[in-house]
């Protein structure tokens, strides 16, 4: 097997990262594929004495070796382990480039989110795809997958992704596509109706032309297209995972500026994430040769 097959999942002592953990372990299992268990010594704390560098690798070792017996006490799968040194963020996202998924645990809920800037910026780093998981590790009781759309090359990736998943485990796909229209009741002033009759419509091919040629590929698959045409995109995501198994979303929109690692929508789905959420990165150039 080879490492690009592997789920590789980077850890430290929380509670959200012994969720992340199991659910990459359970996935691993479902999928056939090892399991790399990573934990990064950062090096912002490799400083003299070095008593104290060699005192955090120490206990960098001992969090991967309990881990790693925690995995091999719940799964039959291949396990294996490495300790990096570095910049948390840049070490886990250049990992995931030679991996299948990244998993990371969300952090302690912090202005009325749920997830710490670490997490955030692991997920804007990945050179490969990052999945983001909660205090919770067992969503088996939650049903489908939701993938949110926008027309733009990375939700085009994000829905092929979403697509393999749902197909792969017997869920219903759902698409999503929330944008702010002009409101009639407040916005006549603003926009004429022919003007909203005519964005309206071209949201509506946005989402007809993201899922065409789901149904060759996967002619099984059942698809749900969802338009909200009123409702903030974040506010439409967040509430429509809360009973999913599984989120899906491109690193940035079509709205997005390109030097930004997360576009505004995948930053607020994920300090509000109801579900695990993974995030798909563009492509690389290399990948486009």
């Amino acid at each position: 097997m080879s490492k690009q097959n592997a789920i590789a999942v980077g850890i430290k002592d929380s509670t959200q990262s012994e969720a992340a953990l199991i659910w990459a372990g359970r996935r691993a299992e479902q999928r056939s594929v090892p399991l790399t268990i990573v934990h990064v010594v950062d090096d912002r704390w490799l400083i003299e004495p070095s008593s104290w560098r060699d005192s955090f690798r120490r206990s960098g070792e001992k969090l991967l070796e309990a881990a790693s017996a925690r995995i091999g006490e719940l799964f039959n799968i291949d396990v294996t382990t490495e300790l990096l040194v570095g910049s948390v963020a840049a070490s886990l996202g250049q990992y995931a480039r030679n991996t299948s998924l990244m998993v990371v645990g969300s952090g302690s809920p912090h202005l009325g989110g749920t997830l710490t800037d670490r997490a955030l910026q692991i997920a804007g780093a990945s050179e490969g795809p990052v999945a983001i998981v909660g205090a919770i590790d067992d969503y088996r009781d939650r049903h489908g997958v939701i993938v949110g759309v926008d027309g733009s090359e990375h939700s085009l990736k994000a829905v092929a992704f979403a697509a393999a998943e749902a197909d792969r485990d017997g869920q219903e796909l759902t698409v999503l596509h929330a944008y702010n229209a002009p409101e009639p009741s407040t916005d006549a002033g603003l926009a004429p109706a022919e003007l909203r009759r005519l964005i309206n419509d071209q949201e509506r091919l946005i989402l007809s032309e993201t899922i065409a040629g789901l149904s060759v590929s996967y002619p099984d698959l059942p698809v749900k297209k969802v338009s909200e045409p009123h409702k903030e995109p974040v506010r439409a995501l967040v509430e429509a995972s809360v009973n999913a198994r599984l989120l899906v979303l491109g690193s940035r929109g079509r709205g997005g500026f390109s030097r930004l690692l997360l576009g505004s929508t995948v930053h607020g789905v994920l300090t509000h994430m109801a579900c695990p959420t993974i995030v798909i990165p563009p492509e690389r150039a290399s990948d486009q040769r």
